[in-house]
């Protein structure tokens, strides 16, 4: 079984370093067991394909690469700017992410 990460399926991320640095996307997949995430639009790579069922032409297509989590940061829902991630027990004592810079609870 994998970790636990302080990035969700759904969430929107900033890269912090790499080819993509400085890009933003959104959380298409975590893969909990290799450390990485598969963002929308970021470390794009282009795939040889022959034709199949999906793809019924073939061809070069372009999709996106797992990206290393470590390289990622989420970006505060509040003030759209990345920020480091705490967890606390919240007043349902239920454990919660929240942003180390606002102090307001991620959903």
């Amino acid at each position: 079984m994998g970790r636990k990460y302080h990035i969700k399926k759904g969430d929107t991320v900033y890269v912090i370093s790499g080819e993509s640095k400085g890009q933003q996307g959104r959380v298409l997949d975590v893969l909990t067991k290799d450390g990485k995430a598969i963002v929308e639009g970021v470390n794009m790579v282009s795939r040889h394909t022959k034709p199949n069922a999906k793809h019924t032409q073939g061809g070069i297509i372009k999709k996106e690469a797992p990206v290393n989590i470590t390289n990622l940061m989420l970006v505060d829902p509040a003030t759209g700017n990345p920020t480091r991630i705490g967890r606390r027990l919240n007043e349902n004592n239920k454990l919660v992410r929240y942003s180390k810079k606002t102090g307001e609870e991620i959903k």
